[in-house]
């Protein structure tokens, strides 16, 4: 955690993480604007931030763009902060609610966090029913190659649709599917109210990916799901369901042992 706390000690840095809340997902061009700084001392300050977990990064073509990250705070909400009285941590909890506040001009979630394990079994991680059942609630029917069909599985209801595919798929690397759909019976099973399933059943489809990058003993695992319309329902839901889901992963994977499976929809997504 020294790395978080030091990231934040700097009022540069607080300052390009504000800008980020605002608007996230800016090249270093962008930011560079929100400093009277060189370029060069913005892209420092940046790496610092991205050490540090703060800020994750996602390569769209030529451009490289900055997404607010938030699991560093949930890790200190989780693991540390609940020991100390409420009020002497104050700040970091504005943080954190400011760290997952959609952003104004952009729709992506976007999540990053370190694993320790291996690109093989992160992968089986995020594809076997074995593993998927025990920290999100879930199973595919899927042979995951891209542009197979993905039958999702969720409590008593069977979820299939032919808009409902694998995008691309390179094992242990990268995989990205469209999310699943909305049906009654996924709506039933899982408690949503019929106002709320219209409502996500009329948004248009949107898309998860998962970038997979081993560093060191660990591996680096990205988070992006986007497609949304401004306003989204979904967006606000997924919000609340990744940090969790990514979470319940992490501990299965490094410790063999599951959080508390999702029992809501918002939960699982």
């Amino acid at each position: 955690m020294d790395e978080v706390f030091k990231a934040l000690a700097d009022p540069a840095r607080r300052t390009l993480l504000d800008s980020l809340n605002v608007r996230n997902g800016q090249t270093l061009r962008d930011l560079c604007t929100e400093l009277d700084m060189a370029r060069q001392s913005v892209s420092k300050h940046l790496a610092l931030l991205e050490a540090a977990g703060l800020v994750t990064t996602v390569r769209r073509g030529r451009e490289k763009l900055h997404y607010l990250n938030a699991e560093p705070i949930n890790s200190i909400a989780e693991r540390w902060i609940s020991r100390y009285d409420r009020e002497r941590v104050r700040a970091l909890a504005d943080l954190k609610h400011a760290l997952e506040t959609t952003a104004m001009d952009t729709t992506a979630f976007v999540y990053t966090t370190y694993i320790k394990t291996t690109p093989e079994r992160l992968w089986q991680g995020l594809t076997a029913p074995e593993f998927t059942r025990r920290y999100w609630g879930l199973e595919f029917d899927s042979d995951w190659a891209a542009g197979a069909a993905m039958t999702w599985k969720q409590q008593d209801a069977a979820i299939e649709d032919p808009e409902q595919v694998v995008i691309a798929s390179e094992p242990y690397r990268r995989l990205s599917y469209t999310w699943h759909t909305f049906t009654p019976e996924w709506a039933r099973a899982v408690g949503v109210d019929e106002a709320t399933r219209t409502r996500l059943a009329a948004e248009p489809r949107s898309r998860v990916t998962f970038e997979i990058e081993p560093v060191g003993a660990t591996v680096r695992l990205t988070v992006i799901h986007d497609g949304f319309e401004p306003d989204s329902t979904l967006r606000g839901m997924i919000q609340e369901g990744w940090p969790g889901v990514v979470s319940g992963l992490k501990t299965l994977l490094e410790t063999g042992e599951p959080l508390p499976a999702p029992d809501s929809a918002e939960e699982a997504g």
